[in-house]
């Protein structure tokens, strides 16, 4: 329909549901899903970081830029940039994948008849596939982080491109779909690093400049603003708390660095929404403090250990559902299915139960109560505030560990 939100997660360099499956992930009721525009992708941590391997987070408060305004009242920072795209690279992903390719057989119902799926009689055709997309130094001894949908989960060859034309070849240290994330290594010493930043003291309005490798064309800054905080419900990825930037991002930019006005890591670059495809001024960024936390898990454990209290089914709260269920708010989300197996069940929970709050802090939706049950410390036993005909009532339900798929 024209004038219809195309969804476009612009996988960057080639091209949750509502709940997660808390053992593996919340899934929500298949009436529960919003109603809302297609996605499609730009293509192509646990005990603290060691200081070896990443360097410290910046202090809690973030002054203004550092240098003074710019024509038309614009802040200058150009040395800021000229600083970050030091430590911004191109990745590109050699993947080899599996198709159904045209055959004179394939559709042939004679031949199909007699002989079978072409597939299984002559066996499955492979093709190589390259991704591109952007990626960012951050540590002297070559760690970098870019996009999971930039590697690609069968990449054979991945090879980092610097400003200076130099090329080397990267290994995988981990992958997490989850957030969309991937750490890389290449050999080397006193590399140019982005020193990090902490995104929790992000305020919406703050200049912020997106570095990466738009339609292959390296080390490009475009300079926006934070537009909003804990983007979420995007389909972008399971686990989704983004900032959401104004600054301009296209396909090739995902993986690169979305950096502050002092010239520090505060994002990762990962997708838009778009009718077109390109850049309509709605972009996303996994926050830094989520990508150093992902970044500690898979340089110690090589996967990312996560939180859960085992399988349950969930849905957001609508105006409709919550006359239904005698509710004055919408805030909360409401069981719909869950196992008898799961730590939720043994420890009193049921359907039909609307969580209301998650160790103290309010439940908003479904994909809030993924991030909280993921991001609680595994072996304890977390509050939950549920309720029941009308009557609250707090369980203490453990914590057990995510099993990844």
């Amino acid at each position: 329909m024209v004038g219809r939100l195309v969804t476009a997660v612009v996988l960057v360099g080639s091209g949750f549901a509502a709940a997660l499956l808390l053992t593996g992930r919340i899934s929500p009721a298949a009436e529960s899903a919003p109603v809302r525009p297609p996605v499609s992708a730009l293509p192509q941590v646990a005990e603290g970081p060691s200081p070896a391997i990443v360097q410290e987070a910046a202090a809690s408060a973030q002054p203004p830029a550092r240098t003074g305004p710019g024509l038309g009242g614009l802040p200058d920072l150009s040395d800021v940039a000229a600083e970050a795209i030091q430590a911004v690279v191109n990745i590109s992903s050699t993947q080899v994948v599996q198709r159904r390719g045209p055959s004179p057989f394939e559709q042939d119902p004679f031949f199909r008849q007699f002989f079978g799926d072409p597939d299984e009689l002559f066996g499955p055709r492979t093709e190589q596939r390259t991704s591109l997309g952007s990626g960012v130094i951050v540590s002297p001894d070559g760690y970098i982080v870019t996009n999971n949908h930039v590697v690609g989960r069968n990449a054979t060859a991945i090879t980092v491109s610097f400003g200076d034309r130099r090329e080397l070849p990267a290994d995988i240290v981990g992958l997490d779909a989850a957030t969309d994330l991937a750490l890389l290594k290449i050999e080397g010493r006193d590399l140019p690093t982005v020193p990090w930043g902490d995104s929790r003291v992000l305020k919406v309005g703050q200049w912020v400049l997106a570095i990466g490798s738009p339609f292959q064309l390296s080390q490009t800054v475009t300079l926006g603003i934070v537009s909003a905080l804990g983007r979420a419900n995007m389909g972008f990825a399971d686990y989704e708390n983004f900032i959401q930037i104004d600054a301009a991002i296209n396909p090739g930019n995902s993986g690169g660095a979305l950096v502050n006005g002092l010239g520090e890591l505060v994002g990762i670059n990962t997708g838009i929404l778009s009718q077109s495809g390109g850049y309509q001024g709605v972009g996303f960024a996994v926050p830094s403090e989520l990508v150093r936390r992902v970044m500690d898990d898979l340089i110690r454990h090589g996967e990312v250990r996560r939180g859960s209290f085992g399988y349950i089914e969930v849905q957001p709260i609508t105006s409709r559902l919550a006359g239904r269920l005698g509710l004055r708010e919408t805030s909360g989300v409401w069981v719909t299915r869950m196992n008898r197996a799961s730590e939720a069940y043994r420890a009193g929970m049921r359907p039909n139960d609307v969580i209301l709050a998650f160790n103290g802090e309010a439940v908003r939706d479904p994909s809030h109560l993924v991030r909280l049950v993921s991001d609680a410390e595994i072996g304890t036993a977390a509050r939950v505030t549920v309720l029941r005909d009308a009557v609250e009532t707090e369980l203490r339900i453990p914590i057990a560990r995510q099993q990844n798929p």
